[in-house]
């Protein structure tokens, strides 16, 4: 496996410009369509915050509710910019194993350690968080997060039964690894339906993790109403009751983390990184 490096500040600079222009190109296609989104995770709270990325995040996060994905995967059909984007899902992606989708940067890579075999499209993205109903009976949420939790695993063991040091987790993995990628996928899809007929408290993006405090999903009342936000000198949405969501997802989210952990995190094997196109 190549060794990971930490990228320059120049870098980091390039990266979120390239991720911006992703970005922009979204907003266009939801405005156009009547797609609700909004900014998510760190990017929300860059918004918020400093009205732009935190200074040394290195990721733009994009969240909506899986009818609106429908819609928008739909209106990309004709309407992006495939010269320049990419949407990478499992549909669209033979080598696609990831539950959330990217929308990828043509004629850039972004490399992520151990994932080289996997032969997927592999250019700078932005991620677009799909979300699903969590079941609001105790007994059934904690189930259902099990059951997440097994997807994750399975869609992860690819990469965990080559790289994993530990031998009982790597054997595990290798196991998992047998599940077919689109048995994988039925799963997920048949949960999600099964979940999203009728509204609850909770949502959460099945193949992603959330902290301890929000484990099992984050509030469904935030996705009611969007309101513009200033980001990077441009608007995007965002959730209208921002508070709940990011409280519940970092805590105190305006104070700011120490001094040492203000670095980029996004582990990377090779980068390569053009200008995005001019307005």
């Amino acid at each position: 496996m190549e060794q990971s490096y930490r990228i320059s500040d120049e870098e980091l600079k390039q990266l979120q410009r390239v991720e911006l222009e992703i970005l922009v190109e979204l907003d266009r296609i939801c405005r156009k369509y009547e797609i609700q989104y909004s900014l998510d995770g760190g990017t929300l709270l860059g918004a918020v915050r400093h009205k732009g990325f935190i200074p040394w995040d290195d990721d733009i996060d994009v969240i909506m509710l899986r009818d609106e994905y429908f819609k928008f995967r739909k209106a990309c059909r004709r309407e992006l910019d495939h010269n320049r984007f990419f949407l990478q899902d499992y549909r669209t992606d033979p080598h696609y194993r990831w539950g959330y989708a990217k929308i990828r940067r043509n004629g850039t890579e972004l490399m992520r350690p151990g994932q080289k075999k996997l032969k997927q499209h592999s250019g700078v993205y932005i991620d677009l968080f799909v979300a699903d109903n969590v079941p609001d009976n105790g007994v059934v949420r904690r189930l259902h997060y099990l059951l997440c939790y097994l997807i994750r695993k399975m869609q992860y063991s690819e990469v965990g039964k080559d790289t994993e040091k530990n031998c009982v987790k790597k054997g595990l993995y290798r196991m998992l690894s047998k599940v077919p990628r689109d048995t994988i996928f039925h799963i997920r899809n048949c949960l999600a339906a099964r979940s999203n007929r009728k509204r609850t408290e909770l949502i959460s993006h099945y193949t992603f993790g959330y902290p301890k405090r929000c484990r099992y999903g984050l509030p469904r009342k935030c996705f009611d109403e969007m309101v513009e936000m200033e980001f990077e000198g441009k608007k995007f949405y965002g959730f209208k009751d921002y508070h709940s969501y990011l409280f519940g997802h970092y805590g105190d989210y305006m104070t700011l983390p120490p001094k040492e952990e203000r670095v980029p995190h996004l582990e990377i094997e090779r980068l390569r990184l053009i200008p995005p196109m001019a307005e």
